[in-house]
């Protein structure tokens, strides 16, 4: 490795575990409470200890949010010429770092994300784990304490953590924000109508969902937008899904006993799309993510644009596809017309893939996954 990364991603995504297997001649853990403490206090202990170091050095700093200016300081230093010291920072919090008045270091450092598990690094995938626990690497592969641990996460770090963060004096409102967006998790969102449900002004709602997004807890997922007009009239409103569907279930309680057939279509369909987002970031492809619904009623879960072509693709839980569930890929491919060239796709969770005269290919999951990873 020979450029300087800032890698970020939610907690237990396994950053501290890849920093630590890097063999850095000197590791600031900000985590650990002590070593917080004594960086906080004296921000320039960390320019001494980077002089003092051999050329050609590996720095790691963890967590490096906790304390903002040392972005500063590590800015400083990779300007400085004739300095080898490679540096990797890692951070599960933007907003911190934007509140802390940070320099997130464009040009000097190359920004990488890393979330939970994607199907590139478990082969075949142990389906109850993956729907009821999620991806999470320590839950996935834990073991019989995953369901407890994973209630931990949920309660401690969204709940206290990120609540802390929120530094809002409404308590209880983001409380149940936590509970009902996790319901309303992979659905196109109405703010209206969370405000309701949550009992605070709509803006505040905004302002908490934008916290789960600067805090890489969720991923949003904007309305497909055509660059001409057209007379189509679509829903203007974005998906939002929280990171990881083992983190939604442990806020709803779902996650301890197997999930019901009427809750495996959902959260199945959050998982694939999920899976999209962590291809997306772990192989740099560039997508761009959107989703499509007009007010008709057609839908396509997931449109991937990519430099080329656009994917889309509509999900189903079931091992079975009947024409009906290629209406709204049809819909989207009547409205782009000729503009670029559509791929559309059902993936699903049947064993051989199918193709209709409509052109539309069912895809068993893994495969869909698996060719757009490699495409």
């Amino acid at each position: 490795m020979k450029s300087n990364v800032l890698l970020l991603g939610p907690r237990q995504v396994g950053k501290s575990t890849l920093c630590r297997s890097l063999g850095a001649a000197l590791y600031v853990d900000l985590a650990d409470e002590a070593s917080f403490l004594g960086y906080a206090k004296d921000p320039a202990r960390l320019r001494r200890e980077v002089e003092a170091l051999p050329p050609r050095s590996l720095v790691v700093v963890d967590e490096v949010q906790r304390v903002p200016s040392l972005l500063n300081t590590v800015q400083s230093l990779v300007d400085r010429a004739g300095r080898t010291v490679r540096f990797v920072l890692t951070g599960s919090s933007a907003r911190k770092l934007r509140r802390g008045g940070a320099n997130l270091l464009p040009g000097r450092i190359i920004l990488e994300h890393l979330d939970p598990l994607s199907v590139l690094e478990t082969g075949d995938v142990d389906w109850d784990r993956a729907l009821r626990l999620g991806m999470l690497p320590g839950i996935y592969w834990g073991d019989d304490e995953a369901a407890e641990v994973l209630g931990t996460y949920g309660q401690v770090y969204l709940r206290e953590e990120i609540q802390a963060e929120a530094a809002t004096r409404n308590l209880g409102g983001y409380a149940r924000f936590l509970d009902t967006i996790a319901l309303a998790s992979g659905q196109w969102v109405n703010y209206s109508k969370l405000s309701s449900d949550v009992e605070v002004p709509k803006e505040t709602v905004r302002r908490f969902v934008q916290l789960l997004d600067d805090t890489l807890l969720a991923r949003r997922l904007p309305p497909f937008r055509l660059a001409r007009s057209t007379s189509r009239r679509l829903v203007q409103r974005e998906r939002v899904l929280l990171f990881d569907v083992g983190v939604r279930n442990a806020l709803l309680g779902l996650h301890r006993h197997p999930l019901g057939p009427d809750q495996v279509g959902a959260i199945f369909e959050q998982w694939t799309m999920l899976q999209v987002v962590y291809l997306n970031h772990a192989l740099r492809k560039g997508w761009k993510l959107s989703t499509y619904r007009t007010e008709a009623g057609a839908e396509v879960d997931l449109v991937v644009e990519r430099a080329n072509d656009v994917v889309a693709i509509e999900i189903k839980a079931g091992r079975q596809v009947t024409p009906a569930d290629t209406r709204g890929l049809l819909s989207l491919a009547e409205l782009t017309g000729r503009r670029c060239p559509l791929a559309l796709w059902v993936a699903f969770r049947g064993e051989r893939p199918q193709r209709f005269d409509s052109g539309v290919e069912a895809l068993p999951v893994m495969d869909a996954l698996r060719r757009l990873a490699e495409e």
